[in-house]
């Protein structure tokens, strides 16, 4: 009876342990976040854009939101917008701009003209951890980004 007991317990390992195994690594895969999740539907601040080896320090209003939709909007530091944006891995590209024509001081519209440029002139490669998000473009030019004070 033991002995049967034995072999019982180890045809039950044999099978189940390859199941439990499955199971385990699709469940440490389900748990895993795409860059695209950590990225769509957060309230981004935009803390900076390097652009030409030039560090720019964003204006407190600047702003940025990508929606899973494919809706992007925010405010470039004077003016706010909108836009189609596309998300495909760490990949994002961001249409024409649809902007309000407000005019605000020289250093902030600097900004805006270069932050517009480094958003819409090509793919930007995202990486994003806990509360950080950083976008490079083709040229190197970073816009660094962080959660918003709501998230």
């Amino acid at each position: 009876m033991n002995r049967h007991k034995q072999h019982l317990t180890l045809t039950v390992a044999a099978v189940l342990l390859p199941c439990m195994v499955a199971c385990g690594s699709q469940k440490g895969d389900s748990g895993a976040v795409s860059v695209q999740q950590r990225v769509t539907g957060i309230d981004w601040r935009i803390d900076s854009l390097t652009a030409g080896g030039t560090t720019l320090r964003a204006p407190a209003t600047a702003r940025l939101r990508i929606d899973e939709d494919g809706k992007a909007a925010g405010n470039l530091g004077c003016n706010q917008f909108s836009a189609r944006a596309t998300v495909d891995g760490d990949r994002i590209t961001i249409g024409n701009l649809r902007t309000t024509r407000m005019a605000c001081d020289k250093t902030r519209m600097d900004f805006e003209r270069a932050l517009a440029r480094a958003l819409t002139t090509g793919t930007l490669v995202a990486k994003a951890d806990d509360a950080k998000l950083t976008l490079t473009d083709g040229d190197g030019d970073r816009v660094r980004l962080s959660r918003g004070a709501s998230e």
